[in-house]
């Protein structure tokens, strides 16, 4: 693609990583941000601790008690989101914000129940699975327990699917969380053999192309030093056909290079997706595109009208959404293969086609196939065919089968 994939790459770049330890200061802060919101039930024991309904000795140990609670709740999730803490010492500190959370209850009153909905949470982010199955469901019992101790079912009975759900909802986010990171680990994997593949791919090539045509030159050259001065006539010859070899050789290479650096539909595809999205463009492409039988040169033709019609979208249309489309049609030319690009912008400045549309054109021509550039009711269409096969000419249709 010719449009630069950087500002794709640093969007995401700062995006807050799930299920990795912030990188810096900034990221420390963004993921605390998302943490703190959920900090909610904890007006209610704040409201009670300032209300004064307590004696001094009860209230202090409320505040202690609050922001021991906050504290190590806090602290294990956050640290959860980055490099966790050992499991024993998160079942720990999970055991702890349980008896706070039942001391605190019993001894200040059904404004605490609230505590519950962290320690379900902490349950459900930090403990393993099986764990968190039960400890989920026991943590919520002894919030219904201490709602019956302070006379308060209601209030318990209010927090009830808040204290079941939540925990149960952080393990998947927590399962989501991990489905990431390994998609992520197998995405790198992936381009990694690929990459090697690649190597290896170009390793036989020019082993192909250039060992044989390498150790021909050195002998006839070894042969040209043996016969240069005794026979010059023959070593001439052998100069002659070090000259040819080498020849050959470099024609082979520059064919190998060509192949290298065609573009292929499957690539541009991919390129598609990240410009559009980059640009803010809503973008609907096909999958893996079938090119059974599709020629290379059909295939490099349609890759760069490909490029060029997502780089008119993206930096001239205005478009707010791009339509790709890749079909196969039987025409009295034999298969065609047909790229479709539409999108709902403006289609440029309107004042013809310009040096892109009309190179692409050429393009195209060379392979038999076509192009069409046209404004649609809303928005700018074009549309390439090139053959999906073999093309049919007039002498083909009359020679016998």
């Amino acid at each position: 693609m010719t449009e630069d994939p950087l500002p794709e790459k640093a969007r995401v770049e700062r995006l807050i990583r799930i299920g990795q330890p912030p990188r810096n200061r900034s990221e420390a802060l963004r993921k605390l941000v998302w943490i703190l919101p959920w900090l909610v039930f904890l007006g209610a024991p704040v409201q009670d601790l300032l209300a004064g309904h307590h004696t001094t000795s009860a209230t202090t140990a409320g505040w202690v008690g609050l922001l021991a609670f906050t504290g190590i709740y806090l602290s294990v999730v956050f640290r959860t989101m980055g490099r966790p803490y050992s499991g024993r010492l998160v079942a720990a500190q999970v055991a702890v914000l349980w008896v706070l959370a039942v001391a605190l209850a019993l001894s200040l009153g059904n404004s605490w129940l609230g505590l519950f909905v962290y320690v379900s949470v902490t349950c459900g982010v930090t403990l393993p699975l099986r764990a968190a199955y039960w400890t989920i469901p026991l943590t919520t019992a002894a919030m219904m327990l201490a709602g019956w101790f302070v006379d308060d079912l209601d209030e318990a009975w209010g927090l009830f699917l808040i204290v079941l759900l939540v925990g149960y909802s952080m393990t998947g986010v927590r399962q989501l969380v991990r489905t990431t990171v390994e998609l992520r680990k197998a995405r790198a994997t992936v381009a990694q053999l690929a990459a090697n593949e690649e190597r290896l791919r170009l390793a036989r090539d020019l082993h192909d192309l250039l060992g044989h045509s390498l150790s021909l030159i050195t002998l006839k050259s070894e042969l040209a030093g043996r016969m240069l001065p005794a026979h010059p006539d023959k070593a001439a010859q052998q100069v002659a056909d070090i000259e040819q070899v080498s020849r050959q050789a470099l024609v082979d290479v520059r064919e190998a290079v060509t192949g290298y650096r065609r573009p292929r539909l499957p690539g541009e595809l991919a390129g598609a997706q990240v410009a559009l999205t980059a640009a803010g463009v809503t973008a609907d492409l096909p999958a893996e595109p079938d090119l059974t039988d599709v020629p290379e040169d059909s295939e490099s033709a349609l890759a760069w009208a490909l490029r060029e019609a997502i780089t008119n979208v993206v930096r001239h249309s205005g478009a707010q959404r791009c339509v790709v489309e890749l079909v196969r049609r039987q025409t009295l030319d034999g298969p065609m293969l047909e790229l479709s690009v539409e999108d709902n912008g403006s289609g440029g400045s309107g004042k013809g086609p310009g040096n892109g549309l009309s190179g692409l054109t050429e393009r195209l021509d060379k392979v038999g196939g076509s192009l069409e550039a046209t404004r649609v009711k809303h928005g700018f269409r074009l549309v390439a065919r090139v053959p999906a096969g073999v093309l049919r000419t007039s002498a083909d249709v009359g020679s016998p089968a």
